[in-house]
């Protein structure tokens, strides 16, 4: 990873793509760590994590972890998923939150010299290049190592530079975990396939 001590950093967490990464890697991603890691890397100016969440239910599986994040470092984005119903009749959930990182990334960006994005989304594109347009580094962390592979070409090619989630596994895993059955909202959370030609 090429960092630099005296530059101020900013993450951007795309929580259902970093947490499908990682699921399909076999592995749980502990956000202390993370936090820690990159806070060595440069001076870490904020993280966001962004994530819907569907409010109707009596619990979501996911609000401890947006509750721990809340107060202990990270900057939380959420919104309502909308449940809706496709044409075969089957129940899907919509939540998708690249509107939000967008507006973000282009708002904190005359304040950091490089962003770190945690998505393989090939939607990013054009924002990244809008980013470095500004002068700004932007790092995008996924996984080439997934079948089908987890970042989109066009994504990777784009960002300065390109971190293999494999790679920094042993930094940010949570330990002594072995992988439990998935919780979250299948329809938001579950691997969504990335074609190579960024769609």
């Amino acid at each position: 990873m090429l960092f630099y001590p005296q530059e101020r950093l900013a993450l951007f967490i795309d929580g259902a793509n970093l947490y499908s990464a990682a699921r399909a890697l076999g592995f749980d991603i502990d956000y202390k760590k993370l936090l820690t890691e990159f806070s060595k890397k440069g001076i870490l100016v904020r993280a966001y994590y962004y994530t819907a969440l569907l409010e109707d239910r009596e619990f979501s599986p996911l609000r401890p972890l947006v509750d721990w994040l809340d107060y202990n470092g990270y900057t939380l984005v959420t919104k309502s998923a909308r449940e809706y119903t496709d044409a075969a009749g089957r129940r899907k959930v919509k939540g998708n939150m690249d509107i939000e990182i967008a507006v973000d990334m282009m708002e904190i960006a005359p304040s950091v010299d490089h962003i770190v994005l945690f998505s393989g989304d090939g939607d990013f594109r054009k924002l990244v290049e809008a980013v470095q347009r500004r002068g700004r580094r932007v790092s995008v962390v996924s996984s080439l190592r997934t079948q089908p592979a987890m970042v989109a070409d066009d994504l990777r090619r784009q960002a300065d530079h390109f971190i293999e989630l494999v790679e920094i596994q042993p930094l940010i895993a949570r330990e002594g975990v072995a992988p439990r059955p998935t919780t979250y909202p299948q329809a938001v959370y579950a691997p969504q396939p990335v074609s190579l030609d960024g769609g």
